[in-house]
């Protein structure tokens, strides 16, 4: 193992929910009771051997026993402590490392009461000396914003939902997708022989208005100026929720959201991923991957998909046993909001404030439809083969709104031997690697000539000999 793996809050799960006691546990896998202890209070690392016995005792799939959210939860933790608020008494770093391998739940719900407490200092802030009722439960749930408590979920579950995934690569294969020349004609044929829908796939339905179903001729109209990768989208998404509702709401009600807005959300999401899954099935979808390198374009024209569905799927493909590359995913907009962010590796996003201006899907901008690559380096010096590229949607007519959107995909070089774009690229040399960091206000590099502002953790100096293009030196 190239570095040590502790699992003790993991391992204590799998015990609890064995419902075994620490010498029955201990006894199925060939363990001392003390050694078994050691391992669960992370005071000793879990070994290959024991990974191996757990793996045949209790049939864990080893990739996901050793993979933790520790990486994921010390940034998340380190972003929220340095708060002005816990200036006097932020932690060190080891010890958000120590709180989040051992404590995972505690670090958790530290997060999620952080946020609420800045959620309502920003409300109160923006009120002013407007007259502020005290909030009630189902505000105090609403200070967490709905569409970041879902991100979240899907954040920690590394954007692969595997009840809905198998579910619809089940009836990808019935349906014949894969193979099928007009994949809208086949769902539309299927939506009509197994729900009574019949679709006009060629509606007007005005500059903002996707999919409409009109309940009286029980027919759904799909706006004919989108793409017809889109459209088949829109039918695949009406599929989930008129087939997968059950399942939605039981995930939904297992990932515990504290209001009913990012419940709504979620399903919305839950849809989507199913739309993606069953257009792009995750076999079929992991061997052409690989085929093909990781091409884009080429995934694209085989399985007649638009870029975001691709980025989005290739995100997803952590099944246990059959995983691919772990990628990142975003989508943001020309003033760098985010979108959508989905991580299944170490890389980690700007929970607050802005992204860094290094990083190469703000540069995509600049030249729509080009591929921008980049390798990229965090501060903890895992470096990243970064793809970008921007592209244009709307404009079904003159005057209509165009909207823009910057999409970036990447991966640890360590897997860059199976990405195309890194061919002639020499992923060792310095020379040419983007320092890039999670937000300036938590980055940690004293010499970056694009800060925006200074680390909240740090001290400054302001030199009275000397100018340079960030007017502040770190202490």
């Amino acid at each position: 193992m190239s570095r040590k793996v502790f699992v003790g809050p993991a391992l204590r799960r799998l015990r609890e929910e064995t419902r075994l006691t620490q010498t029955a546990f201990s006894q199925r896998l060939g363990l001392s009771v003390s050694y078994l202890n050691q391992i669960e209070n992370n005071q000793r690392p879990v070994t290959a051997s024991v990974l191996v016995a757990l793996g045949q005792t209790f049939g864990v799939d080893l990739a996901t026993f050793a993979t933790d959210d520790t990486d994921r939860l010390v940034t998340d933790l380190r972003e929220a402590s340095a708060d002005p608020l816990l200036t006097d008494t932020a932690p060190s770093l080891q010890d958000l490392k120590r709180v989040a391998s051992d404590s995972p739940a505690f670090a958790r719900a530290f997060l999620r009461l952080h946020q609420t407490a800045r959620r309502l200092g920003e409300r109160l802030q923006a009120a002013g000396d407007a007259p502020i009722l005290p909030p009630t439960g189902e505000e105090t749930a609403g200070a967490l914003l709905p569409y970041e408590e879902v991100r979240d979920y899907f954040h920690y579950v590394d954007n692969y939902v595997d009840d809905l995934d198998r579910a619809a690569e089940d009836l990808a294969e019935r349906l014949g997708l894969a193979g099928a020349s007009d994949r809208l004609q086949v769902l539309a044929g299927y939506l009509a022989a197994r729900h009574g829908l019949n679709v006009d796939a060629n509606g007007n339905l005005g500059d903002d208005i996707l999919e409409r179903y009109e309940a009286g001729p029980n027919v759904i109209v799909l706006d004919g100026s989108l793409d017809s990768s889109t459209r088949a989208f829109l039918l695949a998404n009406r599929i989930a929720r008129l087939e997968q509702s059950d399942t939605m709401a039981s995930i939904v009600s297992g990932a515990g959201f504290r209001s009913r807005a990012a419940g709504d959300i979620a399903r919305v999401a839950l849809a989507n991923y199913f739309a993606g899954a069953l257009l792009l099935p995750y076999r079929r979808f992991l061997a052409a991957a690989k085929d093909t390198r990781h091409d884009l374009d080429w995934l694209g024209r085989i399985f007649g998909a638009s870029l975001e569905q691709i980025c989005h799927r290739l995100s997803t493909l952590q099944r246990p046993g059959q995983r691919g590359i772990p990628f990142y995913f975003v989508k943001v907009d020309r003033a760098g909001n985010v979108i959508k962010r989905h991580s299944a590796t170490r890389f980690q996003f700007a929970r607050f404030g802005g992204a860094c201006p290094l990083w190469n899907v703000h540069e995509a901008f600049e030249q729509a439809g080009r591929t921008f690559v980049q390798v990229a380096e965090m501060p903890d010096g895992i470096r990243y083969l970064s793809l970008a590229r921007a592209v244009t949607k709307g404009a079904p007519h003159w005057r209509a709104p165009v909207r823009r959107y910057a999409f970036g995909l990447g991966c640890e070089t360590s897997y860059a031997g199976e990405i195309v774009y890194s061919e002639g690229i020499d992923l060792k040399a310095d020379a040419h690697v983007a320092k890039i960091g999670v937000s300036c206000r938590i980055c940690e590099r004293a010499n970056c000539h694009q800060r925006a502002v200074p680390p909240i953790d740090r001290e400054i100096r302001v030199p009275t000999d000397r100018r340079k293009v960030v007017p502040f030196d770190l202490s």
